[in-house]
């Protein structure tokens, strides 16, 4: 096959020829096409009006763009959780940032996660991190005991939650959200975890002998007691600072604090790096932003977060947290328990 150049073509390679010669003459440069922007992706379940301040001043401070995706609130983690075990083999998120611990545990298990110890491993404490860095926890929610203080007097107010099956309020005005769902169902395996099957589920059968009320969730619980439908309710610092913020009689307590007491279950953040990401660097530069103290302080300010996981400037928050313990229990023992615990806990409140 014979290579044909016409006349055209010729004068068209000389003319450039020409133009190249005289640019390297006159020192000129030739400049390369700018690179596209860096960006990291990452797939959330906090919801945007508090995670969406985090990307901007992180794009503002670094350039690189956040490509959030958010789940909708039908499917909750659940619904990210599940596209990224879709995309193991395709994976198109860099970071995965969760507001509880539960579902990324099971990403882990899935082989979803990479390990990544942080910049800043050392502030974070044992049990709230990966022993092999697959995740690693930051500030997040605690269970309480919510009051409203018009129809408790000071005798009444317990300091545990195991006070409450016995507690002199009548079990219709106490309450809890259904314990096969949400945060309460982690809590409830933290107590198997923590307590043994047995004992822990001797407390829930005390508390259904009590005939406390069951209801559809924390914001429930917060709401029935802002009423004073409710007398007393096991909730979330996030929905007992709702409450607060409205002026509601109310008053928080972080149970079990005393020196017996097992410590108030503390419910943390997670961020985890996705394996086979297409921005791994990028990732890990943003899992230790989100990690760093100054975000911290301002998931507090925002109100996302109430109690931190890792020392912070200046205390932040509608609750003064200063001194508050935490239960001592790893998040990988409270998430072996879940299965036991909820089918456990769906005898004893279903029958």
């Amino acid at each position: 096959m014979k290579l044909i150049i016409t006349t055209t073509a010729l004068r068209a390679i000389f003319i450039g020829a020409v133009i190249l010669i005289a640019c390297i003459m006159a020192g000129c440069t030739m400049t390369p096409s700018p690179k596209a922007q860096k960006e990291v992706i990452v797939y959330t379940s906090v919801d945007q009006v508090y995670s969406e301040p985090v990307f901007a001043k992180y794009e503002s401070r670094t350039g690189i763009r956040v490509r959030p995706v958010y789940d909708v609130e039908a499917a909750k983690t659940t619904g990210l959780v599940n596209r990224l075990i879709a995309e193991k083999t395709n994976p198109r998120a860099d970071v995965f940032w969760s507001g509880e611990f539960a579902q990324t545990l099971d990403l882990k298990k899935e082989g979803v996660l990479a390990p990544y110890v942080p910049a800043d491993q050392d502030k974070t404490p044992g049990r709230y991190h990966d022993r092999d860095w697959y995740w690693t926890g930051l500030g997040g929610r605690a269970r309480v005991i919510l009051i409203n203080t018009r129809y408790i007097n000071e005798n009444q107010v317990p300091d545990s939650i195991f006070q409450l099956p016995n507690s002199s309020i009548p079990g219709d005005r106490i309450g809890i959200a259904n314990p096969m769902f949400g945060t309460t169902a982690t809590h409830a395996s933290a107590l198997y975890a923590y307590l043994g099957p047995g004992e822990a589920r001797a407390y829930y059968e005390g508390l259904k002998k009590k005939g406390v009320r069951v209801v559809d969730g924390n914001a429930v619980v917060r709401d029935l007691v802002e009423k004073g439908d409710l007398y007393m309710g096991m909730t979330d610092t996030d929905d007992s600072c709702e409450a607060i913020a409205r002026g509601s009689p109310v008053r928080v307590i972080f149970p079990d604090q005393g020196i017996d007491g097992i410590g108030t279950f503390i419910i943390p953040n997670t961020v985890a790096l996705v394996a086979g990401g297409p921005n791994p660097s990028e990732g890990k530069a943003f899992i230790d932003y989100l990690l760093s103290q100054e975000v911290e302080n301002d998931l507090m300010k925002s109100r996302w977060v109430q109690l931190p996981v890792r020392p912070v400037g200046e205390e932040q928050g509608c609750l003064n947290v200063s001194g508050v313990r935490g239960m001592n229990i790893s998040m990988t023992g409270v998430a072996a328990q879940n299965n036991q615990s909820r089918s456990e806990l769906a005898d004893i409140f279903l029958r």
